[in-house]
């Protein structure tokens, strides 16, 4: 006798309050947002589904989430780049607006936590002239280093500014990039030329020129670099040169490994 299998398909219908993601970029910042998103269906909202004066989710389902890709400011507080859960507390003249750090937790915290609360700011909502039907969450007045996040529904509009680094960011780039190449940046490109067997010639500029950028402290890594980059490129007296200052300094650090490697180097090119 067989056994019968029936297979039953599963009914899928909408969610009563569907999941949405905004992103959107300040200045250099990178920021996003995930919440569900309720109906009003009729019902008085708040003081009433949403009570004054308790911790509200700020949506459905799961927490809020903002995510930051930069360390941004608050009402004057600087907060570390990364995601948090948004709260509210609402109330009749004014709201509460919290950022948690954790935001891992299925609404509010079983538990609450205050020494999670990243940030606690108070602001003034804002009467709409217009009934909002689906809870939403905005990005508005867009500058260079600042947004309003909005949060809206029914006839509210609330608003929580964040101030992002981008002044900070831009000139740092700027120095950077005016400054011209790090050591770091000849190096790696010398390196990569060697290996690549790219251009020799640009490559001993390249390494020449980090080693002199790091001749106050200098590297046995870069020197062992130096000396393999000249033995290619046809130059035995540098390459030694720079295979003994290599094994000098690697000694100093009792780094045996490359110890062991400008040996066997200066060993090939007849200096020990």
């Amino acid at each position: 006798m067989h056994q019968q299998i029936i297979a039953f398909a599963q009914v899928q219908t909408p969610q009563p309050s569907p999941s949405s993601q905004l992103f959107q970029t300040v200045g250099l910042t990178e920021i996003s947002v995930k919440f569900s998103r309720p109906a009003k269906k009729g019902r008085a909202i708040f003081g009433a589904l949403v009570p004054y004066g308790k911790i509200w989710r700020t949506g459905a389902n799961a927490n809020t989430k903002l995510n930051f890709s930069t360390d941004f400011t608050v009402d004057g507080k600087i907060l570390k780049k990364g995601t948090y859960a948004l709260y509210t507390i609402p109330g009749e003249e004014t709201w509460d607006i919290i950022l948690y750090s954790d935001a891992t937790n299925w609404g509010i915290p079983k538990k609450w936590d205050d020494t999670k609360v990243a940030a606690k700011i108070r602001v003034t909502p804002i009467p709409m002239p217009i009934n909002i039907e689906t809870f939403t969450i905005s990005f508005d007045d867009l500058t260079n280093d600042s947004a309003v996040i909005g949060i809206m529904w029914e006839n509210v509009y609330v608003p929580l500014k964040i101030e992002t680094p981008t002044d900070k960011m831009v000139s740092s780039s700027i120095k950077r990039v005016m400054s011209g190449p790090s050591a770091n940046d000849m190096y790696a490109a010398a390196v990569y030329n060697l290996q690549s067997g790219n251009d020799i010639k640009q490559a001993q500029k390249w390494i020449d020129k980090a080693v002199e950028m790091t001749s106050e402290k200098p590297r046995f890594w870069y020197l062992r670099q130096q000396s393999l980059i000249h033995a290619k490129a046809g130059n035995k007296k540098g390459a030694i040169a720079a295979a003994k200052k290599s094994l000098e300094y690697a000694s100093k650090a009792k780094n045996t490994g490359y110890i062991k490697m400008n040996k066997a180097s200066l060993k090939e090119w007849g200096a020990l």
